[in-house]
Order: structure tokens, then sequence, then C-alpha cells
């Protein structure tokens, strides 16, 4: 219910109720909200106990569509096709392993450990020239 309120707003909500009620009430009228929300926990549990009670296992029925749409909650849609389209394999092309294993070290090939996207990681960089240093020649180069 309150998933959207940030510390921003919560923050202003405070500052506001200082200046309306005034150091002396604030306090009191926090713990009279904080029990105001714990009964109204209390009731919406011994509601749903209740519920489940007299429905039996008809209300696990109901629930089921329920649970489906609060799935669509965290709906991804590149989770979502690949679960349909390759019956949520997550490396379908077979690309993590592409250059194998390489020993003990379970590096992939010859260029280090894998990218997180599958990809095999570059070759080390070489380090950067230092002042005055100049870069080495190729023989091969005319």
């Amino acid at each position: 219910m309150f998933e959207s309120v940030g510390w921003g707003e919560i923050l202003i909500i405070i500052v506001a109720g200082l200046f309306i009620l005034g150091p002396e009430r604030l306090p009191e009228a926090a713990a009279w909200m904080a029990k105001s929300v714990r009964k109204v926990r209390e009731f919406a549990t011994g509601a749903k106990t209740q519920l489940r009670e007299e429905m039996g296992p008809e209300f696990d029925q109901l629930r089921k569509p329920l649970e489906d749409l609060r799935g669509l909650r965290n709906f991804d849609p590149k989770r979502v096709v690949t679960q349909h389209l390759f019956d949520g394999d997550s490396d379908p092309l077979g690309l993590k392993d592409v250059n194998g294993t390489n020993g003990a070290n379970g590096t992939n090939g010859a260029n280090g450990a894998a990218k997180p996207n599958g990809y095999p990681a570059t070759a080390a960089q070489p380090e950067p020239l230092k002042p005055g240093e100049r870069p080495p020649v190729d023989p091969d180069a005319t």
C-alpha cells in the first residue's frame, strides 16, 4: 500500500506533524498511529484466517488467480520471452562456454574468465607508456 512512499515524503510528513502538533503532542500521535496500524493488521490477519477456515480448499482456488496477478508485478519481458520460447533455458544458444574450460582454474579459453554477458573477456591490456618511453617498433611495418 505504501510502497511508493519514499524517505523524502516521510521526512516531510514528520516535519509537518512537528509544526502542526508541536513537539509535546508528536510522540503521542506517533504512538497512536502505530497502535492503529497494528490493529488494522490484526483485523486483516483475523479476517483472512476466518475466511480460510470457512471456505476450506476453495480459498486456495480463489487465491490462485490473485497470486498469478501478483507475479505480473515482477514482469520482465526478457525473462518471459526466454521462458516461453526456450523453455526457461537461460543460455539457449550455448554461448556461455564457447571456448571451453581451461584446466583447474575454470577460466574460459586463452583470454581469461568470461564476462557476465557470456562473451569471453578480452586479453589483458598492456601497461601505459611511462613519460619519455617510446612505443615498440613493429619490424614488419614499412
